[in-house]
């Protein structure tokens, strides 16, 4: 669910062109927007001194990102960056607020939103405590697949090895020698460089 966009129009949102790895918003920027990507797809992530990242979220069409901050007067936890041009709403903090407020149904999706994003940061932290590689990467496999909705069948994953190192908090040769060894195993195929799982 997104929140519809005539209503978003109507509370005042702009709609902003971005070019592909353009910065959106910095961490430990101020919250002040509500976004909601009508075309294209952002990045959230991390980076330490060495330049090392570790991804936080994707978000594609339709999906709304850097609300929690809004709600608890915070800055923003990571950097996002667009990864293809896009074109995304934004929406003062105050007007949002006001639509989380005149609006139950937002109100109770904002909420099961949260609980989704709490549960699966929990996991995650589950999975980057565990030292085994492999393990690391099936559940990150495992988490795209569910979400994209198809269980049975083999799916492209569509992320090159760095976005996998990103996500998992792996090296990038790591993911390459433990993707190498899976397709051996028959656990994923790699076909013209392209991840089946």
């Amino acid at each position: 669910m997104q929140i519809d966009l005539d209503l978003l129009y109507s509370w005042g949102a702009v709609a902003k062109k971005y070019k592909k790895h353009e910065v959106i918003f910095d961490e430990d920027e101020v919250a002040n927007f509500y976004y909601q990507i009508l075309e294209g797809s952002v990045r959230m992530y991390n980076s330490n001194e060495e330049g090392k990242e570790f991804t936080q979220g994707l978000f594609c069409s339709g999906d709304g990102f850097g609300e929690p901050p809004l709600l608890i007067d915070e800055t923003y936890p990571s950097k996002a960056i667009t990864i293809q041009d896009s074109t995304i709403l934004k929406l003062s903090k105050d007007k949002f607020l006001k639509i989380i407020d005149e609006y139950p149904s937002i109100q109770k999706y904002f909420l099961t939103l949260f609980a989704l994003k709490i549960h699966s940061k929990a996991k995650t932290s589950k999975e980057i405590i565990n030292q085994k590689p492999e393990y690391r990467i099936i559940s990150f496999l495992n988490t795209f697949k569910k979400k994209s909705g198809n269980g049975t069948e083999k799916i492209v994953i569509p992320y090159t090895r760095q976005e996998i190192a990103n996500f998992t908090g792996l090296r990038v040769e790591t993911v390459i020698r433990v993707l190498t060894k899976m397709n051996k195993c028959n656990k994923v195929a790699i076909i013209n460089h392209k991840i089946y799982y």
